[in-house]
C-alpha cells in the first residue's frame, strides 16, 4: 500500500482548500515542476512550476466570493495517476450578493501525492459575471 495521497484524495485537499479560501496550503500539492494548464481561459494560461502556482492561489483571498464545491463526481482512468473530476463551484459574489455556478472538469495526474499535471476546464466566462465583469 502507498504512503501517499490518492490522487482522489489530493483532488479533495485542493477543492476544500479553494473552497474554504486557504490559499497558503494549496502550493504544497503540486510538485516542483507542475505544469497547470487553463485550457478554457483567454488567453489559454499555463503555470509552470510551484511559485506560479503560489502567485496564481494568492489573488483567492482578494475576490470577494463565498462557495462550495458540490455535485462531485471522479471518474478513476486505466492509468493510476491520473483522475478526471467533474464539479460545480456554486457561491455568492459578497460585494454584489450575486450568486453563480461555474462548472468545472479538472484532470489531474498525481504522482508521490503530488499534482504534476493538471488541465483545468472551468467556465471563466461564468467566473467573470461571478465577479462582476461581463465575462468575454
Amino acid at each position: 500500500m502507498s504512503e501517499f495521497a490518492s490522487p482522489r484524495a489530493v483532488f479533495q485537499r485542493l477543492i476544500d482548500g479553494v473552497t474554504a479560501r486557504r490559499p497558503e496550503a494549496l502550493p504544497r500539492l503540486y510538485a516542483e515542476d507542475a505544469v497547470v494548464v487553463h485550457p478554457f481561459a483567454h488567453p489559454t494560461t499555463r503555470l509552470e512550476g510551484r511559485d506560479a502556482v503560489r502567485e496564481h492561489f494568492a489573488r483567492l483571498e482578494t475576490l470577494p466570493l463565498e462557495m462550495t464545491a458540490r455535485n462531485v463526481v471522479v471518474h478513476h482512468t486505466a492509468d493510476p495517476e491520473v483522475i478526471i473530476a467533474e464539479f460545480e463551484y456554486a457561491g455568492r459574489n459578497t460585494e454584489t450578493g450575486r450568486e453563480f455556478v461555474v462548472p468545472n472538469v479538472f484532470v489531474l495526474r498525481v504522482r508521490a501525492g503530488r499534482i504534476v499535471e493538471s488541465r483545468d476546464y472551468h467556465d471563466h466566462s461564468g467566473l467573470a459575471r461571478a465577479m462582476g465583469a461581463d465575462g468575454g
